[in-house]
């Protein structure tokens, strides 16, 4: 592997780390770039979800603090998101889905915009503390956003973190590091069952699989410690932000 190759990934794959512990979306910066370096785009997507998944860990692990209390949201959304991401993981093998590409950026557009108005819909409808004071209602609200925003994980996953946030938004949780770090245990729960499909079905490249997976896992880390240190209003005005750029590049990309 030529030194700039690995340069590149390993930079590539950090700042991807750094960005999906803090809102997602940190695939569109490793996803191309191998796609640059000559794989097949499926073995892209394969290997950059084996990759990015450690770096899940580390900022689950820098977000531990801000959990405390959130055993029942991560049992139920975290039971569904392992059948979203499974379902994801077979679309992905089974079909191309190109109608369902076409579809992302917008899904990812509509979620950035939901999260811009959390607060004030939050206030406007007196929504709950999430835990178990929330209702039925929005409970099944945020089981069926979350299912499919697992199986677009699953399936691709860039800016799933964005979607997953705005799912946590319907059962009334205001605390953005808490979110993240429930966010990022969804992350872990759909992308281990993509990375077993994907393993299975030979589409990993295993070299830069793991040689991206160390600056990931470092990257995932520092970002969990860096968007505490920074504040909430900070994040979020960077989650919308990166939700944006999101949106624009998979428009751009699909010209």
């Amino acid at each position: 592997m030529p030194f700039i190759h690995a340069a590149a990934m390993f930079v590539a794959a950090f700042f991807a780390g750094v960005v999906n512990s803090i809102a997602g979306g940190g695939m569109l910066l490793t996803f191309p770039l191998l796609i640059w370096l000559g794989l097949d785009p499926k073995v892209s997507n394969a290997t950059c979800t084996v990759a990015l998944w450690p770096g899940l860990f580390g900022g689950l692990f820098g977000y531990r603090r801000e959990m405390n209390d959130s055993s029942l949201i991560l049992m139920r959304l975290g039971v569904i998101s392992v059948l979203g991401g499974g379902g994801g993981a077979w679309l992905l093998i089974a079909t191309p889905a190109p109608m369902f590409a076409r579809l992302v950026p917008f899904l990812i557009l509509f979620a950035t915009i939901l999260f811009m108005m959390q607060t004030p819909v939050n206030r406007w409808l007196h929504l709950p503390a999430a835990g178990k004071e929330s209702t039925n209602a929005w409970w099944i609200g945020a089981i069926v956003f979350q299912f499919f925003s697992a199986i677009y994980g699953g399936y691709f996953g860039a800016g799933n973190g964005i979607l997953m946030l705005a799912a946590m938004g319907l059962l009334g949780l205001h605390d953005i590091h808490r979110a993240n770090g429930i966010k990022n245990f969804l992350g872990v729960c759909i992308n281990s069952v993509a990375v077993v499909a994907f393993s299975m079905m030979h589409l990993v490249s295993w070299p830069r699989a793991l040689f991206m997976a160390v600056a990931a896992l470092a990257g995932g880390y520092f970002g969990a410690r860096t968007a505490q240190r920074v504040g909430r209003v900070f994040i979020r005005r960077a989650i919308v932000v990166i939700g944006f750029v999101i949106t624009i590049a998979m428009l751009w990309k699909m010209r």
